[in-house]
């Protein structure tokens, strides 16, 4: 038995702790947010496509602390490994952040602050797609090839559809990309992470 072994899975338990905190803060914002909407229904108004990036973030938050079981394949842990692990739920929890703003006072409507908050958000989104290229090389080869072409595919096309959602305001243009993010969200891991490999 590889000596390592051991010291890798007693590592594992730590490492999903802070993942937790972390992802737990950004679950605890969006919840607290869509609370304060239903608290307070007529404060500001709604708008459609935050909302249902809302529900996107939501999901990924939830996916990503499925998927990241992933990680008790890796054997030998670096403190290089383990901040790039923070960093990337870091950055979902900042996503959450941009959502749910502390103060909307500066904002007349939802999508009033989406619009002027997007370039934000849209790079941080884009930067979770490419995190999470890296996040799937380090559980190995083996794990990054169970996506196949499709997944080489969908990265840089949604990196694109969020520079282009940084550059334009076009409502069409963001009803349809929250809503094929959101189908194909849930088509990806009803696909490929219905059962952790």
């Amino acid at each position: 038995m590889d000596p390592q072994l051991p010291y890798a899975h007693d590592i594992f338990p730590h490492i999903r702790i802070v993942l937790g905190m972390v992802i737990g803060l950004g679950v605890t914002r969006l919840l607290s947010g869509v609370a304060r909407i239903v608290q307070h229904p007529g404060q500001y108004r709604l708008y459609p496509v935050h909302l249902a990036w809302v529900a996107s973030v939501l999901l990924m938050l939830v996916h990503f602390w499925w998927w990241e079981f992933g990680l008790f394949q890796i054997e030998n842990w670096t403190f290089g490994k383990y901040l790039f692990i923070i960093f990337y739920a870091v950055t979902l929890f900042l996503l959450c952040a941009l959502l749910f703003p502390d103060s909307m006072l500066d904002y007349t409507s939802y999508e009033d602050f989406f619009y002027s908050r997007r370039a934000w958000f849209f790079g941080l989104l884009a930067a979770t797609y490419l995190l999470d290229v890296i996040d799937t090389l380090l559980k190995g080869p083996e794990h990054f090839a169970h996506f196949g072409v499709e997944y080489l595919i969908r990265t840089p096309v949604f990196v694109a559809l969020c520079v282009i959602a940084i550059l334009l305001r076009d409502r069409r243009f963001h009803i349809a990309f929250v809503a094929g993010a959101l189908v194909y969200q849930i088509s990806f891991i009803l696909r490929l992470f219905d059962t952790i490999v």
